[in-house]
């Protein structure tokens, strides 16, 4: 299948390393031009070298913070002088500490919306003007299981990514009309940095060992194992790919079975 993604403009966050790179990585091996953001200004150059490397298009690597509005409005402009306009946006990023409702600070509360909900709206309306300049576009923001039944010990982000999807189907129903699509992926248990740590924290917290604590949560899935990041990044390519024209306000699941949720 055709995906129809080479001469398009993506605009990738988090894509150092993780779910983020395993989606620049997938839409740079279908033909589009990647601009990655990551805060960790070493890791983003490495990423968007071995990119480059591998599929031979173009790659730019641009540090920056999600929690910062400059720093989404700087790597929107360095996409745009390098490439002429942007298409595709992928939005992405760390996840906010584990723990309980009760256990948090006012402060962290409002990192944790900076983090995932605010930055959602930053990077949408960064984008968006140029996609209307090249008379439609695609956003996917990946989210979390949690969007569909929440995750014990991680209130933060069950919380704020439920408000996440609940703005991704209303960018959907707004913008549909200018040929704008917005869709939201979802990742079960995908083997990532981030879910290693989980792994050792909930291990720790459950008083058994890593090894232990990662079979009781490959009994949770139906295909009995953690997915790879590039499982994740094929998806995300084809919902951003004009071969998805006609799905927005969709919200599709990665997760091996694992959510039982009938929608």
């Amino acid at each position: 299948m055709n995906l129809g993604l080479q001469g398009k403009v993506a605009m990738v966050a988090g894509a150092s390393r993780g779910l983020g790179f395993g989606v620049a990585q997938a839409l740079a091996g279908e033909g589009a031009s990647v601009s990655l953001l990551s805060r960790d200004s070493a890791a983003v150059a490495e990423a968007a070298r071995r990119i480059q490397q591998e599929t031979r298009t173009d790659a730019l690597p641009v540090p920056g913070d999600v929690r910062r509005g400059e720093d989404i409005e700087r790597w929107h402009d360095e996409t745009r002088r390098r490439f002429g306009g942007v298409d595709l946006l992928f939005v992405n990023s760390g996840g906010p500490p584990p723990g309980g409702a009760l256990g948090f600070s006012d402060a962290e509360w409002r990192d944790a919306f900076e983090l995932l909900l605010l930055s959602t709206v930053r990077m949408a309306r960064a984008v968006v003007p140029s996609m209307r300049d090249r008379k439609g576009g695609s956003i996917l923001v990946g989210t979390s299981s949690s969007v569909k039944e929440p995750i014990p010990n991680l209130t933060l982000s069950t919380v704020l990514r439920a408000g996440v999807g609940a703005l991704a189907k209303s960018l959907a129903l707004e913008l549909a009309g200018e040929g704008i699509r917005v869709n939201q992926l979802v990742p079960g248990r995908i083997d990532t940095d981030r879910v290693r740590n989980m792994d050792e924290v909930n291990a720790r917290k459950n008083g058994v060992t890593t090894a232990e604590q990662r079979a009781r949560s490959l009994a949770t899935i139906p295909l009995g194992r953690y997915g790879s990041a590039d499982e994740f990044g094929r998806a995300a390519a084809f919902l951003l790919s004009d071969a998805a024209s006609y799905i927005t306000g969709s919200t599709l699941q990665i997760d091996g079975g694992m959510i039982r949720s009938v929608l």
